[in-house]
């Protein structure tokens, strides 16, 4: 992952178009990034992560606030990156594929609105430099909910 994503990203998002529209294109160029299984986002509604747009196989839902990697990132409010999932207490496991994750959350005005989500089928697949795009990314993404 790389600043042409960055640029990617700045060049597909519309505010004029709805979130889901902008999300849907956001998650399509991530899955587009070497060594993905699943990229996509989960939204916040009444304390509990709902699946969004996203790139992959058949995904969890509903994940509540605390549970698995995308539950806890929302709790804590920060990004996580866990190199072997099945290391992680409480991994939740909607792809057998996901061996790393990384979940960045998306936040305006100290409120999680929600997260991104990326799974990788390799072990130790994302660092502090996809941690940095990610979140300019969910800066971008943050200036298009309500």
């Amino acid at each position: 992952m790389n600043d042409l994503i960055l640029k990617q990203v700045e060049s597909i998002i519309d505010p004029k178009l709805p979130l889901v529209s902008n999300l849907s294109n956001v998650s399509s160029i991530l899955k587009q990034t070497k060594d993905l299984n699943w990229a996509g986002f989960y939204l916040v509604q009444d304390e509990t992560l709902y699946l969004g747009p996203f790139q992959g196989e058949v995904a969890c839902t509903t994940i509540k606030k605390g549970n698995g990697v995308c539950g806890t990132a929302f709790l804590k409010r920060e990004t996580i990156i866990v190199d072997d999932v099945n290391k992680f207490e409480g991994h939740i496991a909607c792809s057998k594929l996901s061996k790393s994750e990384i979940v960045v959350p998306i936040m305006k005005n100290n409120e999680v609105l929600g997260v991104i989500d990326l799974d990788s089928p390799k072990l130790a697949r994302f660092n502090k430099n996809h941690q940095q795009i990610l979140e300019k990314i969910a800066e971008l993404l943050a200036k298009l909910f309500y």
